[in-house]
């Protein structure tokens, strides 16, 4: 199939498809004498893969490693339990930040009741009374 089929095939856009290719982790497919890609079935389940795992939010880099490891299917799977553990950790984590964003959004949200001017907006004043973070506003969970 080429390349617009296997996007509809797989519900996303041809550049999707590409960029996958670009980042390594879909194999790059024969060509036609016409230059044009050709997939086949297996192009199809890994992009659904790639595709489901992105879903998960997963990382490019925790996608290789699925991949690595669906490559050499004689493995022990304890190295993907072990991934997706890394993983639930993460979102445990950015939930919490999440939480903690809601948190700060609501307090400043409760210094502004009724409209009135914005020089005496509780929110602007809020926010620029707040202290700013050090460093990164945010790390991954892959450092």
């Amino acid at each position: 199939m080429k390349i617009g089929e296997l996007a509809r095939a797989a519900r996303c856009a041809p550049e999707t498809v590409r960029f996958y290719e670009r980042a390594g982790l879909l194999p790059a497919p024969a060509r036609s004498e016409g230059n044009y890609r050709q997939y086949g079935p297996a192009h199809l389940e890994r992009l659904r893969f790639i595709r489901n795992c992105r879903g998960l939010d997963m990382a490019h880099d925790e996608i290789r490693a699925l991949l690595d490891m669906i490559d050499h299917p004689a493995r022990d799977c304890g190295a993907i339990n072990h991934l997706l553990d890394e993983h639930i950790a993460h979102v445990d984590v950015r939930l919490r930040e999440l939480r903690d964003l809601q948190r700060q959004l609501v307090g400043l949200r409760e210094q502004c009741r009724v409209e009135q001017p914005v020089d005496a907006c509780g929110i602007v004043q809020g926010l620029a009374r707040m202290e700013t973070a050090e460093g990164p506003a945010r790390g991954t969970h892959l450092g």
